[in-house]
């Protein structure tokens, strides 16, 4: 009889010591892990060098993946039906922040969770794209960060670098929002100066060289805003416009680190920091419907000089002098 309890005794024992050991976790998996998933329309330099700063900047602020966090990366390679899946998978695993990076990895999770918190990343413009409906009380469940460009900035750049243009091309995707708000922004600019815009829209990166060819056939210089599908097969663009010796203004810095050849625009690893900074907060109970979309308001002039030296262009020193090259440095 004796014998029996103890066996009894023993066993209740070792439920227990189970029971709180799962009790005591704090790493992945454990209780107080906060579940984010990123969801990224496609791999290139700009959208990785986001990612890969919310990542470091979270990690800053004490969110490490794998500790007290467990990040799910997912990317779509550009197709909405895997934006789709992914945010789906988000909703089902139950997440605690969905971090979108680009207009239409948004625009999906928005259409699949009104109750988890969204935080994007290079929108350039929340409202016209319908993402939030105000830039300082977004409401809902949405917030986070635009990369918008002053087209205005980088158009007055190439006047400065390569002055008397009276064409500018124009090559984007027409179904991404970001690029028609900013090519609606070029015309006026060009309306105002008595300039001539030709474009070129694409659906696709198939289409890039032939636009790319049929521009350098008509344009003083082309301009690409922060586009994806471009900035995705940029160096397609960048041999056409090279070998022709058409300056390639962009919207991106990163762009300009693939071999464009100047622009006045954004720091995309600030921008990703900036997008750390409010999921932290809203990880720490913010609301996201009460939280200002932020602008990036510091912006610079980024070279490249080996892509000027190949075209035979001679930048002023008082631009460089100002310039971040981007031949030169790492992003």
């Amino acid at each position: 009889m004796k014998k029996k309890s103890l066996a009894i005794f023993i066993a209740i024992l070792a439920a227990m010591s189970i029971v709180l050991a799962g009790c005591g976790e704090s790493g992945k998996g454990g209780e107080d892990t906060v579940k984010i998933g990123i969801v990224q329309l496609v791999e290139h330099t700009s959208l990785d060098q986001i990612r890969e700063a919310i990542i470091a900047q979270l990690e800053e602020e004490g969110y490490v993946d794998g500790e007290n966090i467990e990040i799910d990366y997912q990317n779509a390679q550009n197709e909405q039906s895997n934006l789709k899946t992914i945010c789906q998978g988000f909703v089902a695993d139950d997440v605690d922040v969905i971090v979108s990076i680009t207009t239409p990895a948004t625009q999906v999770a928005m259409g699949e969770t009104k109750d988890i918190p969204i935080v994007f990343s290079a929108v350039t413009d929340p409202v016209a794209a319908e993402v939030v409906a105000d830039m300082e009380k977004p409401g809902g469940n949405v917030t986070g960060t635009s990369d918008v460009i002053s087209v205005e900035k980088i158009m007055g750049l190439a006047q400065e670098i390569t002055p008397g243009f009276k064409t500018i091309g124009t090559l984007y995707n027409s179904s991404e929002t970001n690029s028609v708000s900013a090519v609606e922004a070029l015309k006026e600019f060009a309306e105002k100066n008595s300039l001539e815009v030709i474009e070129s829209a694409i659906t696709s990166t198939n289409e890039i060289q032939p636009a790319a060819q049929n521009l350098a056939k008509k344009c003083d210089i082309v301009f690409s805003p922060t586009d994806n599908t471009v900035a995705s097969s940029i160096a397609t663009a960048n041999q056409v416009f090279i070998e022709s010796k058409i300056p390639f203004y962009v919207g991106a810095d990163s762009m300009v680190k693939d071999g464009a050849f100047a622009t006045y625009g954004v720091d995309y690893e600030y921008l990703g920091q900036q997008t750390a900074d409010m999921v932290a907060e809203i990880i720490n109970g913010a609301d996201p419907g009460e939280m200002p979309v932020r602008t990036m308001d510091e912006m610079a002039i980024y070279i490249n000089s080996q892509t000027a030296a190949d075209m035979g262009i001679t930048i002023p020193q008082d631009i460089l002098d100002k310039a971040t090259d981007l031949a030169k440095e790492d992003l």
